[in-house]
């Protein structure tokens, strides 16, 4: 399994700095009653940490595009062949629509699992990883180390970028190491060329969209308990990528992230969302509008059509607006009382936006409900990449990346 280098010490190596992290939580002196409290604390902040990366793999599984994003493990002519198929459906009239299929290859990357949103979830991760080592940068604070792993992170990503094109006859044609979206693809060619955040996020004919809403959801991990500084950090990352709604997004997303990981109620995490949200911005006014109709649903089912007549556009060619896709997870996280097992299949519902909707839906969701609200069967579907996005992923655990990420941070504000 993959964990980026970052192996866990034996007891002997870890058990000093784990105390030090972990003293302000309860008082050493109670003796073994304080020691379980102490251990039942950062085993439910590991559960917590689990659920949000589980239940954001989850949400990415749900929506119907990861199989199209998976399907790119796939031979290049099975894609080819569906498209023709697609055409063959155009042209004749017919109302049976093809998927991504396997003929004579073998299937397993077209099973259910997550996708793109789950990897550039784990690209996030990897910052805080680094940061997290004390041996690394370590005349810095834990927070100018975190900014500068960041840094570090899509500096090195763009460097690859730089010289697949370098290789590459014409720029076109470049064979990259990496498929992403529209926003990260031209926030690395504008780092390549030298420029710099926030310019790379703001010269970016996509900067409204949400990729950086789903790496914010595990940068919040940085900051349990603590909203402002966790948005702060998230705008840190959405400015490589992103500009105006797709920062206030991920600030959003951050800011309900971090309450969810130290245990706040669904309520008090979108609340902490909202005040990241300007009401003069189109992501404002959705989450506000959204909001008053999950109050008056039923249910979050009941919310689709809902959402799907007021919220969702349906104008644009991609479904990735973060005004559109952070009120919609926010909505069905409250409708659905910040349980995962209603917040996402009603995501999923909504295929306009179920490229990433369902994945924040069950990011929060899941931080909320923890790693025992993820069923078995969809733990064990999901807690795998697969590489289809960010290749050198491939095999990386979900669930171990989790331990990893609550055994270098913090700890929450006030134990």
């Amino acid at each position: 399994m993959t964990t980026y280098g970052y192996e866990t010490e034996a007891a002997d190596g870890e058990a000093a700095p784990r105390e030090t992290r972990t003293s302000s939580r309860v008082t050493v002196t109670g003796g073994a009653r304080a020691g379980d409290k102490r251990a039942e604390g950062e085993a439910e902040a590991t559960r917590r940490a689990e659920g949000l990366l589980l239940g954001l793999a989850a949400g990415d599984a749900a929506g119907w595009p990861a199989a199209r994003h998976r399907a790119a493990r796939m031979p290049d002519w099975t894609r080819r062949l569906t498209r023709e198929l697609d055409t063959f459906a155009e042209h004749n009239a017919t109302t049976t629509l093809p998927v991504p299929i396997a003929l004579n290859q073998p299937p397993e990357p077209l099973r259910l699992g997550p996708s793109d949103d789950a990897e550039w979830a784990a690209f996030a991760a990897e910052a805080l990883l680094r940061a997290g080592d004390d041996t690394v940068l370590n005349d810095l604070s834990r927070e100018r180390r975190t900014r500068a792993a960041i840094d570090l992170t899509w500096n090195a990503i763009a460097c690859e970028v730089a010289a697949a094109t370098e290789r590459a006859p014409e720029t076109e044609s470049a064979v990259l190491p990496l498929r992403a979206r529209i926003s990260v693809r031209a926030g690395l060619g504008n780092l390549a060329t030298g420029l710099r955040p926030p310019a790379t996020g703001h010269d970016n004919p996509h900067y409204f969209d949400d990729a950086a809403c789903v790496r914010a959801c595990v940068l919040a991990v940085a900051h349990p308990g603590d909203p402002r500084r966790a948005a702060d950090l998230a705008e840190f990352d959405a400015r490589y990528t992103q500009d105006g709604d797709g920062v206030h997004g991920a600030r959003a997303m951050a800011a309900a992230l971090a309450l969810a990981l130290a245990g706040a109620h669904v309520d008090a995490c979108v609340t902490a969302a909202l005040a990241e949200l300007p009401e003069e911005t189109e992501i404002g006014r959705n989450a506000r509008h959204a909001l008053r109709l999950a109050a008056d649903a039923d249910s979050a089912f009941a919310l689709v059509p809902p959402l799907e007549h007021q919220i969702v556009d349906h104008v644009y060619s991609y479904g990735i607006a973060a005004a559109e896709t952070v009120p919609v997870a926010l909505a069905l996280a409250t409708a659905a009382r910040g349980r995962i097992a209603e917040a996402i299949p009603a995501a999923a519902c909504l295929s306009r936006v179920a490229d990433s909707a369902p994945a924040l839906a069950g990011a929060l969701t899941g931080a909320l409900g923890g790693g025992a609200s993820i069923p078995a069967s969809w733990r064990e579907s999901c807690r795998t990449l697969s590489g289809c996005a960010l290749p050198r992923l491939t095999g990386t655990d979900l669930v171990e990346l989790a331990g990893l990420l609550e055994a270098v941070q913090p700890a929450c504000p006030g134990g």
